[in-house]
């Protein structure tokens, strides 16, 4: 048997890492693979030979479970902690963290860092979540299912502007860029609707210690504390004040995020004094140890300080988010699809969400299918439409009413906060958990359908009006 050349295997090594580089850079990378989890988690839940494996692991307790032989100590801690909501109340903080600090940072200094940036996409995102919700609370008014109307309120950012990136030049940039900046948008009122309506009973002694450790890092963070720990330790104490106080744990990833600097330790003044110092020094110790191979031992000492005067220099905003972000889109978001997407079918009823409205448990199917796919995009038509109208906002440069519809059409794919918000609807202590599984699962399953369909119709009018609009420019 023949050896592969090393020299072979290390280039098709490179050729693997470059391809795999650049597939991870392109905007659609993400909803391609939260894509392919879905199916995934499908069949983990439907095929016979898996669907017990797949559910039994996601009921799995990681609790720590503290006894004494008398009986006197028997303690759990996480109290009820299973594999799904480790994912849930977890994985999913940092999901939030990431996304607290990409509002952070446009409100800081990019699309919604000024009024006249900011006022038509946050005003649209407004409509976009408010007539979602009115359709399927008109839907499902005095039914169990009355409580899911936060779920066809969100956008999912991944797969609008991943699918507004395959479009390419169809679609023009203000509005591209007016689509980001309104689901930036829509999930900060996202994030406002699960911390005020999807919470638990309050404990509020809990809760004001959870503040008193707030006010305690916004004060840090005043006096000009910029160091890591100072701010992860709290996060953690913070995590697990918000899980037992009734307040949802993922809150503490917003909350936190909001508090992290985005003022860099080193000033560029200080950045160019100590930097050419470094500089110096490193070139001057090149005569020492000349025989070694650069760098030499005097050099590595100046190249680690180098590496960590540029380190300081960036903001720890940026820095958090930078190294965030990769994670968040190919691991935890993959990882919730996996968990949350997978719904038994036991009911091939789900997938008809135009049947008749159940007197009690309502039509989640409809509501949400209709929120998404009607909803969304006349919500934020409308919105604009009055905001410009009354001269408060101004249309995008080189956009059109019938573009705008066709973008604000991709406003109706939720999926990840959709889903997210489902997990969390139907619970009380009054609705059998049978009843609250069967209307999730409805859910989920016309979150999926909405979306899909939100996504192709989108797509579908871009194109057909960019054709149209191109014609006419070339008559003209």
């Amino acid at each position: 048997m023949a050896l592969i050349p090393i020299h072979w295997w290390n280039k098709e090594v490179r050729n693997f890492r470059v391809s795999q580089d650049s597939f991870r850079k392109q905007p659609w990378a993400n909803g391609v693979i939260l894509l392919a989890c879905v199916v995934v988690a499908m069949l983990l839940a439907n095929l016979p030979f898996t669907k017990d494996i797949y559910h039994n692991f996601l009921h799995t307790e990681l609790t720590i479970h503290v006894a004494s032989p008398d009986g006197m100590i028997d303690w759990f801690f996480p109290h009820g902690m299973t594999m799904e909501k480790f994912i849930n109340d977890i994985l999913m903080v940092i999901f939030f963290f990431t996304v607290g600090l990409e509002i952070k940072r446009e409100v800081v200094c990019g699309e919604l860092s000024s009024f006249k940036k900011a006022i038509l996409p946050v005003i649209a995102a407004f409509g976009g979540v408010a007539l979602p919700a009115a359709i399927f609370a008109f839907v499902n008014h005095g039914t169990l299912a009355a409580s899911g109307w936060g779920i066809p309120t969100a956008t999912d950012i991944a797969f609008a502007v991943g699918i507004l990136s395959i479009l390419g030049d169809k679609v023009p940039v203000s509005l591209k860029v007016f689509l980001t900046a309104l689901a930036i948008a829509d999930d900060l009122i996202a994030i406002l609707v699960v911390a005020l309506f999807y919470g638990g009973q309050i404990n509020l002694p809990l809760l004001g210690i959870a503040v008193l450790v707030i006010l305690f890092v916004a004060l840090m963070k005043r006096l000009g504390e910029k160091r890591p720990v100072y701010y992860f330790i709290p996060t953690i104490i913070v995590w697990f004040l918000f899980y037992y106080s009734g307040i949802h744990a993922t809150m503490t990833g917003v909350v936190m995020a909001m508090l992290i600097p985005m003022e860099a330790r080193y000033n560029k003044a200080k950045f160019h004094r100590r930097s050419r110092i470094l500089w110096e020094s490193l070139v001057s110790s090149e005569s020492i140890q000349a025989e070694e191979p650069f760098p030499n031992g005097p050099q590595r000492h100046y190249l680690r300080h180098m590496y960590g005067l540029t380190k300081k220099t960036i903001p720890l905003s940026y820095r958090l988010e930078h190294k965030l972000n990769p994670i968040v889109n190919f691991a935890i978001m993959p990882v919730f699809a996996l968990a949350n997407a997978g719904v038994e079918i036991t009911d091939v009823s789900y997938f008809n969400v135009f049947k008749a409205i159940d007197p009690v448990l309502g039509s989640v199917g409809l509501g949400i299918f209709l929120g998404l796919l009607l909803g969304k995009p006349l919500g934020i038509t409308a919105a604009s439409w009055i905001a410009i109208k009354c001269k408060v906002g101004a249309m995008p440069a080189k956009s059109t009413w019938p573009m705008l519809f066709a973008v604000a059409c991709l406003g109706g794919i939720g999926f990840t906060m959709s889903i997210f918000v489902d997990t969390l609807s139907f619970a009380g202590p009054d609705i059998d958990p049978a009843i609250t599984q069967h209307l999730r699962d409805a859910g989920k399953i016309a979150v999926l359908m909405g979306s899909l369909c939100a996504g192709v119709l989108g797509s579908l009018l871009i194109t057909l009006v960019h054709k149209v609009e191109e014609k006419a420019s070339i008559r003209q």
